[in-house]
């Protein structure tokens, strides 16, 4: 009898709050962005989910 391997699905046990796509970017946070970058984030038009 052969042995069963179990394939992890890809992201499995991974947790994240939201994440976001701007500019073209997928990002979880924006620490690393610059001012510019922080401004055009925070003028945008907030879309919320359907809970």
């Amino acid at each position: 009898m052969e042995a069963v391997k179990k394939v992890k699905t890809v992201g499995e046990g991974v947790g994240f709050e939201h994440i976001r796509r701007i500019t073209g970017y997928l990002v979880g946070t924006t620490d690393r962005f610059n001012n510019a970058k922080r401004c055009e984030e925070k003028d945008r038009v907030k879309h919320t989910g359907v809970k």
